[in-house]
């Protein structure tokens, strides 16, 4: 199979070609494992968040190509920008974790993948994950008393952690330093998108 085509530049730009949009200027990271990333809660939330006007860095453990998947059959690859290790957060406008089985099981594995969500919860920085994506969150131990949604399957591990869960389209959670957006799976990554975006847009540049 073909790898995945480059995302498409945001909608608008100013008369000098810069982006234009909420988060003109900003940064948002998609975090991910090397493989096992559910396609479509990597694109379609990258997409929405370019067409808003920010840049979009996809970090790795291993910074290499990344393998996506729709469900259990192989759909294309990924070249990541950065290691997770390498990344610099100080522009950072939010974190958003794409789900698949395969890939927060390994994610959460991952010691610098934990720490750097465990500073962004403390920090205050906009964290969204979708489907199976908490259970990256759940390493980290800054999941009790917040309330989120999932793929059905997480929600004991969810709760053991701490948390509420619910069954909604989308949960913004903002009983933490920063808001925790999450949504249950592929047909909510719409209502999830929008929600992301307006907690990005909220996040104040250090």
């Amino acid at each position: 199979m073909t790898d995945s085509l480059a995302p498409d530049a945001p909608d608008h730009a100013d008369s000098d070609g810069r982006p234009e949009g909420p988060l003109a200027g900003r940064v948002v990271v998609f975090l991910t494992a090397d493989e096992g990333v559910e396609r479509v809660e990597l694109t379609r939330p990258r997409e929405a968040v370019l067409r808003a006007g920010a840049t979009v860095r996809l970090a790795t453990p291993t910074g290499g190509r990344v393998l996506l998947f729709d469900h259990l059959d192989h759909a294309g690859t990924e070249q990541a920008d950065s290691t997770i290790a390498g990344l610099d957060m100080s522009d950072v406008a939010g974190v958003v974790l794409p789900g698949g089985v395969a890939n927060p099981d390994q994610l959460r594995m991952d010691p610098d993948a934990v720490r750097l969500l465990r500073d962004a919860l403390d920090a205050g920085l906009p964290v969204a994950v979708v489907c199976h994506g908490p259970w990256t969150l759940v390493e980290t131990g800054r999941l009790s008393g917040r309330t989120l949604t999932s793929w059905p399957s997480l929600r004991s591990d969810l709760t053991n952690a701490g948390a509420t869960w619910v069954d909604q389209e989308v949960v913004v959670c903002t009983e933490g330093p920063g808001p925790l957006i999450s949504s249950r799976k592929p047909d909510d990554l719409e209502a999830f998108a929008t929600a992301a975006i307006e907690a990005f847009t909220s996040r104040v540049p250090a």
